[in-house]
């Protein structure tokens, strides 16, 4: 029986391309396609799959979240992160979140299918970039991610800044004093070296997909 590959993204150009380019290379394995995470959830209760070539950004898809979903069904497959995000920003918590590789979308055809063939027979697939982010987090022994240094405390308080939410609102909803939230608003601001909130919208929109 053939092995199974199940390309995930929004997009029917990038499906269609990236079954294409595989199929020219991989031709015992079948290629299957869908556009969102419950469809995708729905295929492999129903099918064994070897690999799943996943964008982050999907229809029902919670970024992360969506490995820990995938792996309760079938234990075993191998995970591709497949994005347009960039490998230095993102692939470190990708594969920490248990993926077994990362691929930015704007791979040439060649790294695609080294990739894969990667994953196939080895397990896995770690570029040099991916490489050297996570030997610079190791040698710090600290994360990649600058959100990890906030308390949890801390990062409810930044979610509620950022649905605008003032210092006096955020002290009625947590009950504590406006003097408190001031105090872990400048730790906040410190711990992730920005001055606003502006700067704050930046962080989170880079590290928390």
């Amino acid at each position: 029986m053939p092995q199974k590959i199940l390309i995930v993204d929004d997009h029917l150009v990038v499906r269609t391309g990236v079954s294409i380019i595989l199929g020219e290379y991989f031709k015992e394995v079948e290629f299957f396609t869908i556009e969102n995470f419950p469809e995708t959830i729905d295929f492999l209760k129903e099918n064994e799959v070897k690999l799943i070539i996943l964008d982050i950004n999907i229809p029902g898809g919670k970024n992360k979240e969506m490995i820990s979903a995938i792996r309760e069904i079938q234990p075993n497959i191998k995970i591709l992160i497949f994005s347009g995000y960039e490998e230095s920003s993102h692939a470190y918590q990708y594969i920490l979140a248990g993926a077994n590789g990362y691929l930015n979308k704007l791979s040439d055809k060649e790294t695609i299918v080294l990739a894969v063939e990667s994953i196939l027979k080895t397990g896995n697939y770690v570029s040099f970039e991916i490489m050297n982010t996570i030997i610079k987090a190791s040698t710090h022994k600290g994360s990649m991610n600058p959100l990890d240094k906030l308390s949890k405390r801390e990062l409810e308080i930044s979610e509620l800044l950022l649905e605008g939410n003032g210092n006096l609102e955020i002290a009625n909803k947590l009950n504590i004093q406006m003097t408190t939230v001031s105090t872990h608003k400048n730790k906040i601001f410190s711990k992730l070296n920005i001055k606003n909130i502006i700067e704050l919208i930046g962080v989170f929109n880079k590290y928390i997909i």
